[in-house]
């Protein structure tokens, strides 16, 4: 299972939250770092994720709407593909 971290206290702009993602989540170089390509990739994984999102006050803080954005597509990438977990701590 893949795991990957979102601490909204070290993500401080949406180049970070990208790379982030596709870093620990082991995307492919096409990624094109925004919202689509990540509904596109997170629907696409064939393998057992979790998603964390850790100090989710402080992502909303430093992305602003972007972190609203990417939270609604976080959850329908996961109502879609069984194999993606999101939690929040």
């Amino acid at each position: 299972m893949r795991i990957c971290i979102l601490d909204g206290n070290k993500l401080t702009n949406r180049e970070l939250l990208h790379n982030a993602l596709a870093e620990s989540l082991s995307f492919p170089n096409w990624y094109g770092r925004n919202l689509d390509a990540l509904y596109d990739c997170l629907t696409d994984f064939h393998e057992e994720a979790e998603i964390r999102i850790l100090h989710e006050a402080s992502l909303k803080e430093n992305l602003g709407n972007y972190a609203l954005l990417l939270l609604k597509v976080l959850q329908e990438a996961a109502r879609a593909n069984p194999l993606i977990r999101l939690t929040a701590e």
